[in-house]
């Protein structure tokens, strides 16, 4: 073939390169992650309106609050199932709206979590240990600022509900709004709350078939952090209380 008619070819072969390197650029941050400046300010807001919907409440047309858009935030990687994304997910920034746990369908399943961890291609079980140990580690380190966020939110809560009826002038739209925002609060709390516990009980049931299949002394690290995330799931900063009168259950 003569070599000018392999110009053209060449530069198109150039041309789609550098496209795919720009959109990966442009779609994955580093480590898989969403990049910052792709990312929508109130990208977690549906949360407010699922969680509210959930238990036939309309959800609040009032704007987030900063502290309101970080619990969002903080939330949805807690409530996201651990290591259920494929890298090319993660890469391109695609999920998927979640349920709360009391409305999930198919029901919660303890062994879904264990099974993916034990069945995905690993170059040696260590691996395997080492992936259950950074999820734990990773929701631990992700607690404290989740309930503390949880906690500003629900003291602005109690103000705004005490100002409810010292506010002259207060419309009935802005009444409903303002009590739909508090009920969206609690129950993204409830719900944060309900996923710790599901994920505690997935952890400790990969753990067990784990040593089953390939004992090994790290066990006893991951055993000890999973027993630290129970302690604190049982012992939360701050508690919601039902929205509805009575305690929401989890699925399955």
């Amino acid at each position: 073939m003569p070599a000018g008619s392999l110009l053209p070819r060449l530069v198109s072969i150039v041309s789609v390169i550098v496209l795919g390197a720009t959109l990966a650029a442009c779609s994955g941050g580093d480590f898989g992650r969403v990049r910052q400046d792709v990312r929508n300010d109130d990208m977690h807001r549906w949360m407010g309106a699922e969680a509210t919907g959930s238990i036939g409440r309309p959800p609040s047309r009032f704007q987030l609050t900063d502290t309101e858009r970080m619990l969002r935030d903080l939330a949805y990687p807690l409530v996201e199932p651990p290591h259920s994304r494929p890298a090319w997910k993660s890469v391109f920034g695609d999920y998927d709206p979640l349920a709360p746990p009391w409305r999930q369908k198919p029901a919660f399943d303890r062994s879904a979590y264990g099974r993916q961890l034990i069945d995905e291609p690993h170059r040696s079980h260590a691996s395997r240990y080492a992936q259950l140990i950074d999820d734990v580690r990773d929701d631990i380190t992700r607690f404290d600022p989740f309930f503390n966020t949880a906690r500003q939110v629900f003291d602005l809560d109690s103000k705004r509900k005490a100002s409810l009826n010292l506010v002259s002038d207060l419309s009935r739209r802005e009444r409903s709004d303002a009590v739909a925002r508090m009920e969206e609060n609690t129950l993204i709390v409830q719900w944060v709350q309900q996923c710790l516990e599901q994920r505690i009980a997935s952890y400790r049931w990969a753990l067990e078939h784990l040593v089953i299949q390939a004992p090994d002394g790290v066990a006893a690290d991951a055993d000890r952090l999973i027993g630290q995330l129970a302690a604190l799931t049982a012992n939360p900063p701050v508690t919601a209380a039902p929205v509805i009168g009575r305690a929401l259950r989890t699925r399955g």
